[in-house]
């Protein structure tokens, strides 16, 4: 079962529950029209292309993108020098840009509560296993680059 503990996972139920929601909130409460429509598609465009450039890059350093499995590299170039964690980062902003384009704004409540559970249950064991392979240079990677942005 642990195949089924992943972000990917987490995430798909996010999405799930969000158009669930969109499903059953009555027209009158749904705010939209382009703008949200605009900026809906912006952000999910936006956290796939930080995913893609995340998996790419770790690709080129050759280390797992699998967060139960050990880092071979501590990768820290490319987009990774600007956010620790790009590939959670992109699917924040999916999940926040599928609230919007779907006109459910209640929906955004999901955010935060989907990226506490992503930190507690993948950011912070992977960020340990790393702080005890990588010592120093993990060390110094947290001082100059943020978690989330």
């Amino acid at each position: 079962m642990k195949w089924i503990d992943i972000p990917p996972v987490w995430l798909l139920l996010a999405v799930v529950f969000t158009w669930w929601i969109a499903q059953l909130q009555p027209d009158a409460w749904r705010l939209g029209g382009p703008v949200m429509q605009l900026l809906g598609g912006l952000l999910v465009g936006g956290g796939v292309v930080l995913i893609v450039l995340a998996a790419i890059e770790m690709r080129k350093q050759r280390t797992t993108i699998i967060p139960h499995l050990e880092a071979d590299q501590l990768v820290t170039t490319g987009i990774f020098s600007r956010s620790r964690n790009p590939i959670y980062l992109g699917d924040a902003l999916v999940l926040a840009g599928l609230a919007l384009r779907w006109e459910v704004p209640i929906a955004l409540l999901l955010v935060p509560l989907f990226v506490g559970t992503i930190t507690q249950r993948f950011i912070i064991p992977e960020e340990n296993r790393l702080r005890v392979k990588f010592r120093a240079d993990f060390a110094r990677y947290c001082k100059k680059t943020r978690r989330w942005l």
